[in-house]
């Protein structure tokens, strides 16, 4: 039986207290009680963002759908992992009992066995568990979110054997071969959106770095830091820059400034060393032959 996290508040339960349902109505027009879906409301204030206000729009739906497990996107929002922007609109559930699939109003639902070792709790709703998930993403994301996904899910601990079998169970299910491909490259180094995209647009232009998180040492020994990627026949290295990275390097008292300047004073030392650097954010992940160009002139200077 499924259960409702303490923050949402069924318009049944609400009825079965006391309330009538006019009373709902007029209760969130003056802001005591917020409307979340049909039959679902929640006096706490409003997600800031398309995942919080996903996060917590998964639990309103789920006691009225029988027996269901959230899953696909949905789960991977409940896990923590990262998700592609705009991709959030539909409520994503797996019921293994159900004969087909189909979308009605904000839900999707799946037909699909689950064993039980594929089913979490989450916030007290059961869920795919992350090698499930990783799995069924990587059978319907385009390549790039889904190793996000898979790297995201093998820094947080999945054992890759884990992964491995769920994989092996999915061998009849459409799209198993491009989930196959992702749990192949997926490498738990990875440690940002940012930087999984990165190595999926190196690969593809032929320019893999040999080496991830490459620890690069001064003087001494002392280690100056470690770098996202690294091509040392090259004497070069790439950093993916991404306003969240600079966030978690942060330091109790420092500002996004500070560490920006300190990451300027480290860039200068590996330069002092005899490094190439050279450094990307998003939307030059998008302009490709550019960023090929970029590397390729570093490789020749650093020779």
């Amino acid at each position: 039986m499924t259960t409702t996290p303490r923050s949402i508040l069924l318009a049944r339960d609400l009825v079965a207290d006391g309330h009538r349902y006019s009373d709902l109505t007029s209760l969130a027009r003056h802001g005591e009680l917020r409307h979340l879906r049909r039959g679902a409301y929640s006096r706490t204030p409003e997600a800031v963002d398309e995942v919080g206000g996903h996060r917590e729009l998964v639990a309103a739906p789920l006691p009225l759908l029988g027996p269901s497990v959230v899953s696909h996107l949905s789960a991977a929002v409940l896990h923590q992992l990262p998700l592609p922007a705009g991709r959030l609109e539909l409520i994503q559930v797996t019921q293994p009992g159900a004969g087909s699939g189909r979308r009605r109003g904000h839900v999707h639902r799946h037909a699909a066995p689950l064993q039980p070792d594929e089913v979490v709790e989450v916030d007290g709703l059961p869920v795919t568990s992350l090698a499930r998930t990783v799995v069924d993403l990587g059978r319907s994301l385009p390549f790039a979110d889904a190793v996000a996904v898979a790297d995201a899910a093998l820094r947080q601990g999945l054992d890759p054997d884990e992964l491995g079998a769920a994989l092996a169970r999915a061998t009849r299910r459409s799209g198993v071969a491009a989930a196959r491909r992702v749990v192949d490259f997926a490498d738990a180094r990875s440690e940002s959106a940012g930087e999984s995209h990165s190595r999926v647009v190196l690969h593809g232009l032929g320019l893999a770095p040999s080496t991830l998180q490459l620890a690069v040492h001064g003087p001494g020994g002392r280690l100056l830091g470690r770098c996202d990627f690294a091509w040392e026949e090259h004497r070069t290295v790439g950093e993916f820059d991404g306003f969240v990275k600079y966030g978690r390097l942060l330091r109790p008292g420092q500002s996004v400034a500070d560490v920006v300047y300190a990451e300027k004073l480290r860039e200068d030392a590996l330069r002092d060393l005899g490094w190439q650097v050279v450094r990307w954010r998003w939307s030059d992940l998008q302009r490709e032959v550019l960023l090929a160009d970029r590397l390729t002139r570093a490789f020749r200077r650093g020779r």
